[in-house]
Protein backbone atom coordinates (compact mmCIF):
# COMPACT_ATOMS: atom_id res chain seq x y z
CA UNK A 1 0.00 0.00 0.00
CA UNK A 2 1.43 3.20 -0.79
CA UNK A 3 2.53 5.70 1.65
CA UNK A 4 -0.37 8.56 2.34
CA UNK A 5 0.62 12.34 0.80
CA UNK A 6 1.24 14.30 3.82
CA UNK A 7 0.27 17.76 2.54
CA UNK A 8 -3.47 16.17 2.29
CA UNK A 9 -5.31 17.17 4.78
CA UNK A 10 -6.87 14.35 7.21
CA UNK A 11 -9.87 13.31 8.25
CA UNK A 12 -8.74 12.01 11.78
CA UNK A 13 -5.70 13.28 12.84
CA UNK A 14 -3.68 11.44 15.91
CA UNK A 15 -2.75 13.30 19.04
CA UNK A 16 1.03 12.62 18.23
CA UNK A 17 0.23 14.15 14.62
CA UNK A 18 -1.26 17.11 17.06
CA UNK A 19 1.60 17.59 19.34
CA UNK A 20 4.28 18.19 16.34
CA UNK A 21 2.35 21.24 15.08
CA UNK A 22 4.46 23.79 15.82
CA UNK A 23 2.98 26.39 17.79
CA UNK A 24 2.57 30.20 16.96
CA UNK A 25 3.51 32.64 19.58
CA UNK A 26 0.65 35.27 19.33
CA UNK A 27 0.28 38.77 21.88
CA UNK A 28 -2.60 40.80 21.43
CA UNK A 29 -1.28 44.55 20.06
CA UNK A 30 -4.46 45.75 22.75
CA UNK A 31 -3.28 43.58 25.94
CA UNK A 32 0.20 44.28 27.21
CA UNK A 33 -0.25 41.08 29.09
CA UNK A 34 -1.64 39.15 26.50
CA UNK A 35 0.64 35.83 26.11
CA UNK A 36 -1.00 32.65 23.83
CA UNK A 37 0.73 29.82 22.16
CA UNK A 38 -1.68 28.68 19.20
CA UNK A 39 -2.00 25.24 17.16
CA UNK A 40 -3.41 25.61 14.00
CA UNK A 41 -6.06 22.19 13.90
CA UNK A 42 -8.11 23.61 10.85
CA UNK A 43 -5.62 23.05 8.09
CA UNK A 44 -4.96 19.52 9.09
CA UNK A 45 -8.13 18.93 8.85
CA UNK A 46 -8.99 20.62 5.55
CA UNK A 47 -11.19 22.95 7.80
CA UNK A 48 -12.11 26.17 6.10
CA UNK A 49 -14.87 27.83 6.90
CA UNK A 50 -14.07 27.38 10.86
CA UNK A 51 -10.94 27.99 12.39
CA UNK A 52 -10.12 25.70 15.63
CA UNK A 53 -7.08 25.81 17.17
CA UNK A 54 -5.76 24.78 20.43
CA UNK A 55 -4.23 27.26 22.59
CA UNK A 56 -1.99 27.45 25.67
CA UNK A 57 -1.88 30.62 28.43
CA UNK A 58 1.35 30.62 30.56
CA UNK A 59 0.62 31.49 34.28
CA UNK A 60 0.65 35.09 34.62
CA UNK A 61 -0.72 35.95 31.52
CA UNK A 62 -3.83 36.30 29.33
CA UNK A 63 -5.38 35.49 26.22
CA UNK A 64 -6.26 38.50 23.97
CA UNK A 65 -7.92 41.38 25.40
CA UNK A 66 -11.90 42.10 26.68
CA UNK A 67 -13.77 41.79 23.54
CA UNK A 68 -16.75 40.53 21.50
CA UNK A 69 -17.52 39.89 18.05
CA UNK A 70 -20.10 41.25 15.49
CA UNK A 71 -20.65 38.75 13.24
CA UNK A 72 -18.48 35.81 14.21
CA UNK A 73 -19.69 33.41 16.73
CA UNK A 74 -17.02 31.63 19.12
CA UNK A 75 -16.30 28.72 21.93
CA UNK A 76 -13.91 27.70 24.35
CA UNK A 77 -13.65 24.29 25.98
CA UNK A 78 -11.27 23.89 28.71
CA UNK A 79 -8.54 20.91 28.40
CA UNK A 80 -6.62 21.41 31.13
CA UNK A 81 -4.99 24.07 33.89
CA UNK A 82 -7.23 27.06 35.45
CA UNK A 83 -8.32 30.28 34.53
CA UNK A 84 -10.54 33.13 35.04
CA UNK A 85 -13.22 33.98 32.37
CA UNK A 86 -14.58 37.06 32.42
CA UNK A 87 -18.14 36.96 30.54
CA UNK A 88 -20.48 40.29 30.92
CA UNK A 89 -20.03 41.79 34.17
CA UNK A 90 -18.80 38.45 36.29
CA UNK A 91 -16.10 36.60 36.85
CA UNK A 92 -15.65 32.96 37.34
CA UNK A 93 -13.17 30.39 37.96
CA UNK A 94 -12.77 27.52 34.96
CA UNK A 95 -11.27 24.24 34.60
CA UNK A 96 -11.14 21.10 32.76
CA UNK A 97 -14.50 19.99 30.92
CA UNK A 98 -16.31 23.08 31.12
CA UNK A 99 -17.34 24.71 28.26
CA UNK A 100 -18.22 28.33 27.04
CA UNK A 101 -19.76 29.87 24.13
CA UNK A 102 -20.01 32.92 22.44
CA UNK A 103 -22.76 34.14 20.01
CA UNK A 104 -22.21 37.34 17.68
CA UNK A 105 -23.24 39.75 18.90
CA UNK A 106 -23.21 38.44 21.93
CA UNK A 107 -21.21 39.47 25.69
CA UNK A 108 -17.73 40.39 25.76
CA UNK A 109 -15.73 37.84 26.93
CA UNK A 110 -11.37 37.63 28.12
CA UNK A 111 -9.57 34.10 30.21
CA UNK A 112 -6.86 34.94 32.00
CA UNK A 113 -4.52 32.30 33.87
CA UNK A 114 -3.32 33.63 37.34
CA UNK A 115 -2.45 30.61 38.13
CA UNK A 116 0.91 28.22 38.20
CA UNK A 117 0.19 25.94 35.67
CA UNK A 118 -0.90 26.60 31.75
CA UNK A 119 -4.21 27.02 30.75
CA UNK A 120 -4.71 25.09 27.79
CA UNK A 121 -8.50 24.84 25.66
CA UNK A 122 -9.84 24.27 22.38
CA UNK A 123 -10.91 27.29 20.84
CA UNK A 124 -13.05 27.59 17.53
CA UNK A 125 -15.41 30.06 15.14
CA UNK A 126 -16.72 30.80 11.83
CA UNK A 127 -14.50 32.15 9.48
CA UNK A 128 -15.44 35.87 8.14
CA UNK A 129 -14.37 37.51 5.27
CA UNK A 130 -15.70 40.65 7.66
CA UNK A 131 -16.01 41.06 11.07
CA UNK A 132 -15.58 43.76 13.82
CA UNK A 133 -13.92 43.17 16.95
CA UNK A 134 -15.40 45.39 20.04
CA UNK A 135 -12.89 46.47 22.81
CA UNK A 136 -15.65 48.42 25.28
CA UNK A 137 -12.98 48.74 28.26
CA UNK A 138 -10.45 49.82 25.88
CA UNK A 139 -12.40 52.28 23.44
CA UNK A 140 -11.87 50.59 20.47
CA UNK A 141 -12.88 48.58 17.41
CA UNK A 142 -10.41 46.47 15.03
CA UNK A 143 -12.14 45.50 11.58
CA UNK A 144 -11.13 42.52 9.84
CA UNK A 145 -11.66 42.39 6.26
CA UNK A 146 -10.51 41.31 3.20
CA UNK A 147 -8.65 44.76 2.53
CA UNK A 148 -6.65 44.03 5.91
CA UNK A 149 -7.25 45.07 10.10
CA UNK A 150 -7.83 48.32 10.81
CA UNK A 151 -7.88 49.59 14.43
CA UNK A 152 -10.07 52.98 15.25
CA UNK A 153 -11.11 54.79 18.23
CA UNK A 154 -14.75 55.01 19.17
CA UNK A 155 -14.34 58.44 19.69
CA UNK A 156 -14.04 58.79 15.77
CA UNK A 157 -16.94 56.61 15.41
CA UNK A 158 -20.31 58.75 14.28
CA UNK A 159 -23.94 56.80 13.73
CA UNK A 160 -25.35 57.73 10.91
CA UNK A 161 -29.14 56.70 9.80
CA UNK A 162 -30.69 56.54 6.43
CA UNK A 163 -31.72 60.62 6.38
CA UNK A 164 -27.69 61.31 5.96
CA UNK A 165 -27.95 59.57 3.21
CA UNK A 166 -30.82 61.24 1.75
CA UNK A 167 -31.09 65.15 0.53
CA UNK A 168 -34.17 66.40 0.65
Amino acid sequence: MPEADRSQPKFCVSLSAIEDIPEAHIRHPLNPASDVFLKRLSPVAGLRRIGLYIARVPPGKESFAYHRHERTEEFILILSGRGRAEIGDDVFEVGPGDFMGFTAPGAAHHLTNPYEDDLVYLMGGERSNLDIGHFPKLGRHIIFGPSGINAVDDASLRPMTFKDWTRE
